[in-house]
């Protein structure tokens, strides 16, 4: 007597039926996923921007005073070139370059900051421009106000 072997695989239709159902959950979950993503790198430029202030306040205990803008936060990895800020300043602050934000841009520092802050230290958001809601929005210690864009 001959035996039978059972032909062993998926049919074509088979395969046809997983990848239409591995299309419907990755319809469903990928753009929940997508959401996660852009949450957390607000997130991240709200923790970077923290790190930078405290960074910035130590800086300042040691030589006296803020950055001004033209020194930058540069001078949280590179001395002053003045010999007697040079003298007292001890870094580098950072362990590592200065982070850019996100979505690959520089913080922002300028002064004074809003409502009594001695500097602004902030990131662009998403679109990387001033201004913009949600994931687009400005965050971290904002620039005053212009007076032009007041309401």
């Amino acid at each position: 007597m001959a035996n039978k072997t059972a032909n062993s695989g998926f049919t074509l239709i088979e395969m046809l039926v997983v990848l239409v159902i591995i299309g419907l959950l990755a319809g469903l979950i990928g753009p929940r996923l997508f959401t996660k993503v852009d949450s957390a790198k607000v997130q991240t430029a709200q923790t970077q921007v923290k790190m930078l202030k405290g960074t910035l306040e130590t800086l300042r205990l040691d030589i006296g005073r803020f950055p001004t803008e033209a020194e930058g936060l540069a001078m949280l990895n590179t001395a002053p070139t003045d010999e007697k800020l040079k003298s007292r300043w001890r870094g580098p602050y950072l362990d590592e370059e200065l982070p850019k934000d996100p979505w690959g841009n520089p913080y922002q520092y300028s002064i004074p900051g809003a409502n009594g802050q001695p500097f602004a230290l902030y990131s662009l958001g998403a679109d990387g421009k001033r201004g913009g809601e949600g994931l687009d929005a400005d965050l971290g210690y904002l620039p005053p106000v212009e007076a032009s864009k007041q309401p």
